[in-house]
């Protein structure tokens, strides 16, 4: 009998730990998938957010550093939708031609549709639009920019709006020629050459014959003194080409950490603070300036139409003028191309509503 009976409670018993074992193991499954769903519903929203901001980047996890700020320079890490466009548009000795796009520029008959024309009726210059590269800074330039080119990427910038248009040397202004510099040196870390051209640049002939076969550095001028290597050269930053070596390299990354020293100024006007710098002598970087004959702007027309290559918009205030003068230039271009004979006077209808005050 009690035999029985301790055989019956332990029989019971161990029915009964079975029956807590199930039931914990139930909870706990229970628990876990929750778990899942939860951070399936979480991984799915941030996948959505994350191509929302990047819509031509690749996912990987390095990227999910998205709800981080915008990295510096020096730990920025390589973006591999970036690399593939550059790799798409470069040409046999890895040189891409680079501009930005914002949305005021962007639109119909604005800045870009006259600077994609130049590259259409310009001397030998349809062949080069394959290896532009333009980098749009809002959603809308990207969107306007995919319909009309092929190789657009967009430039995520966390807590900053560039899509209007930005008045010369305003903070917003500033900050938009910093995040260039920014791009540029991840370019250049990446093994790519370029010709960095604003878009209010008409791209008249190829200007890749007028480049310097010996300079790490190459920069246009708004006032040219004849000495190439002069430093008295009145520089601008709208058209600049670049090799990518240790030296171009080290001589961006000295240039925008010299930001700090000078936070008020954009990229050109702290380029003219450092280029006497003893550090740009010490690594070498080799620095040269363009012939306003070939590469010109509104500052100092080129006197030849017969060589000029590029013509700029610069030193012109408002976007209706600048549009309005550029339409004047590449009208002028226009009727040299239709002559059968060389000019010998070069007279240019621009700039002319760019010089009202």
């Amino acid at each position: 009998m009690n035999s029985s009976s301790s055989s019956s409670s332990s029989s019971s018993s161990s029915s009964s730990r079975r029956k807590f074992l199930d039931t914990g193991f139930a909870i706990g499954q229970k628990e876990i998938i929750r778990i899942l769903i939860l951070f399936l519903v979480l991984t799915a929203s941030c996948l959505f957010l994350y191509k929302t901001a990047y819509p031509l980047q690749r996912l990987s996890f390095n990227n999910l550093t998205f709800l981080l700020a915008s990295p510096s320079p020096e730990t920025i890490k390589p973006d591999i939708a970036l690399r593939k466009i550059l790799e798409n548009a470069s040409n046999e000795n890895n040189t891409v031609i680079i501009t930005t796009l914002n949305q005021a520029w962007a639109e119909p008959k604005s800045i870009f549709d006259l600077f994609l024309e130049s590259f259409r009726i310009g001397q030998g210059t349809q062949k080069l639009l394959k290896h532009v590269v333009v980098v749009c800074l809002d959603p809308k330039a990207f969107e306007r920019c995919t319909q009309l080119h092929s190789n657009c990427y967009y430039l995520k910038t966390m807590n900053t709006d560039f899509s209007g248009d930005k008045a010369y040397n305003t903070p917003d202004y500033v900050n938009m020629m910093w995040r260039r510099i920014e791009l540029l040196i991840q370019v250049l870390e990446m093994g790519f050459n370029f010709i960095f051209t604003d878009t209010d640049v008409m791209w008249l002939r190829d200007p890749f014959p007028r480049l310097y076969p010996d300079g790490d550095f190459q920069m246009a001028c708004d006032k040219y003194f004849g000495n190439p290597t002069s430093f008295d050269n009145w520089a601008n930053g709208g058209f600049v080409y670049v090799r990518s070596n240790n030296r171009s390299i080290e001589f961006y990354k000295f240039w925008y950490k010299s930001r700090q020293n000078y936070s008020w100024l954009h990229d050109q006007d702290v380029f003219n603070r450092i280029k006497n710098d003893p550090f740009i002598s010490k690594i070498g970087v080799k620095i040269k300036f363009f012939d306003t004959v070939y590469i010109c702007g509104f500052c100092e027309p080129s006197k030849d139409i017969n060589l000029v290559c590029t013509m700029h918009g610069n030193c012109c205030l408002g976007l209706e003028k600048k549009i309005q003068d550029l339409n004047l230039i590449l009208d002028d271009w226009r009727k040299y191309m239709s002559l059968s004979k060389h000019v010998q006077n070069t007279t240019w209808s621009a700039p002319l509503r760019c010089l009202e005050k």
